[in-house]
């Protein structure tokens, strides 16, 4: 029998949101909890689970959207809903962290397995924590099929040696300033010296960026047909195609601060190289 629960806010884009779910999931199966993921649209992924992966099968497991009880008593409490649920919270669950305290905690070296024993929980998380094994993301994340034939046609284009480019920009200060294309470009060389038959499947939230690597390779260069966007349902569904395309590569290379590039090479067990210049 359980003895424990924690309830799950998962916050920030698609990447982020599968670590911190992955990771709640993996502490609960440590501690012998179930695990109740209450999954919002918001700015950073305006799209429900099931727009975009099919329906977990995992035991103690469960999700659901958000309803308007959600925002006034699990959603992350900050400034922008005037810390509405705080109070609700405190009543309710006898353990909280929220989404600002587990980097800290990480580096303190908490034991969220204490914290979470036999306990009613609640959590907010954009990260991964704890020691989370790849093979959960498998298990966890299975894209809907709309998503899978974009994937399957996608790698039907690559060469028997296909490298994948997560160049990230728009929004991400990091990556602009520690990621200039220039790197990716070098890095792109040296790999078509070596194998004459190289492709190079890009992911990009800039249209430039997908112009300056064609300029550079030509018909090396494989990538989505629609403009990048995390804005509506059907954008969203484009940037998980990237993801799991890219992680069919043989190797990723990825744009500094960026966690997207990072899950492909998790999710495929594809050996991952960050550019940066420093």
């Amino acid at each position: 029998m359980l003895k424990g629960k924690l309830t799950l806010v998962p916050s920030g884009g698609l990447a982020n949101r599968m670590r911190a779910v992955a990771s709640a999931y993996n502490l609960c199966l440590a501690v012998g909890s179930s695990l109740e993921v209450v999954w919002f649209r918001d700015w950073g992924l305006n799209a429900a689970f099931c727009d975009i992966f099919e329906p977990v099968e995992a035991a103690h497991f469960s999700l659901r959207e958000a309803t308007l009880a959600d925002h006034l008593v699990n959603d992350r409490p900050r400034r922008h809903n005037l810390w509405i649920s705080e109070l609700p919270q405190r009543l309710l669950y006898q353990r909280r962290i929220n989404e600002r305290d587990v980097t800290p905690l990480k580096r303190q070296g908490f034991d969220f397995e204490a914290w979470a024993r036999g306990k009613r929980c609640h959590m907010s998380c954009y990260q991964e924590f704890g020691n989370c094994p790849d093979a959960l993301y498998a298990c966890l994340f299975r894209p809907v099929g709309a998503v899978a034939k974009r994937v399957e046609a996608r790698t039907k284009e690559f060469s028997d040696y296909t490298i994948g480019m997560h160049i990230r920009r728009t929004d991400h200060g990091e990556a602009i300033a520690q990621s200039p294309t220039r790197l990716f470009v070098e890095a792109g060389m040296r790999e078509a010296e070596r194998h004459k038959d190289l492709k190079i499947y890009l992911a990009t939230d800039d249209e430039g960026v997908k112009g300056e690597l064609r300029q550079a390779f030509g018909g090396m260069v494989l990538t989505a047909g629609e403009a990048a966007s995390r804005g509506d349902v059907d954008g969203i569904r484009g940037g998980l195609a990237d993801m799991y395309t890219l992680a069919r590569t043989r190797h990723i290379y990825g744009s500094a601060g960026s966690t997207f590039w990072v899950m492909a090479g998790r999710i495929g067990g594809v050996p991952t190289t960050e550019l940066r210049l420093r």
